[in-house]
């Protein structure tokens, strides 16, 4: 799991000695994955150079990334703003989430090994502990993880090039809603195990179609709050 997921947000990181935009990159995105900058929050060159102890370049270079992306939006006379997931946005991030996870998951059924099953065992244990303790920090983390192993197992490069970038939004999409989400996201989880422990590809399909399905509805479900 790529590291700008986790870490405190009031780190600096000037003091790194990887390349500055790819630092800057990692938790600029990593602080809107997480809710630190909250959707249509103003993001300043300056005020961005200060919170990560950096000059403007890498961070106007990193900006012009995540607006690639979908994480940012450049508005007239306000500058970059933190996008917000709409309805269209989020229908699109799933359709194309399903034609990736079940092609995964088919092939994941037909390749896994008895390590690979229980790689993924372990992380429906350590997901099933944070929901319990309702640590949806980590409920998050653990379920970007969670189909990125799946993706890995597959065994497909193709599949792990093109997911790379949907799941740091399937992790934004996920963790707004984590609370109410992971109890059903995590029972979904251990059926897809089950079908590829078993090395029934059909079965692994359609478990992930169905949890896709599943997400996907609680993601456009309007908020009752």
């Amino acid at each position: 799991m790529d590291q700008q997921y986790g870490g405190e947000a009031a780190r600096t990181i000037g003091g790194d000695h990887l390349a500055l935009r790819d630092q800057v990159l990692a938790e600029l995105r990593r602080r809107i994955v997480d809710g630190d900058y909250a959707p249509g929050e103003r993001l300043t060159e300056n005020r961005l150079a200060d919170d990560f102890g950096v000059s403007r370049n890498p961070v106007r270079e990193a900006l012009r990334v995540v607006e690639t992306e979908g994480f940012v939006q450049i508005l007239p006379r306000r500058g970059a703003v933190v996008a917000t997931l709409d309805e269209t946005a989020i229908r699109d991030l799933f359709a194309v989430r399903e034609q990736l996870e079940t092609l995964a998951a088919g092939l994941a059924a037909e390749r896994a090994t008895a390590e690979d099953v229980e790689r993924l065992r372990s992380l429906l244990a350590k997901a099933s502990a944070a929901t319990d303790a309702e640590d949806f920090d980590e409920v998050a983390e653990l379920n970007s993880a969670f189909h990125v192993a799946v993706i890995e197992i597959s065994g497909n490069r193709w599949l792990a090039s093109m997911s790379s970038a949907m799941y740091h939004h399937v992790h934004w999409v996920f963790r707004v809603g984590a609370a109410k989400r992971a109890p059903h996201s995590w029972s979904e989880h251990i059926r897809l195990v089950d079908a590829i422990a078993a090395g029934d590809r059909t079965a692994a399909v359609d478990a992930a179609r169905q949890h896709v399905e599943a997400a996907a509805a609680a993601a456009l479900e309007p908020d009752q709050s």
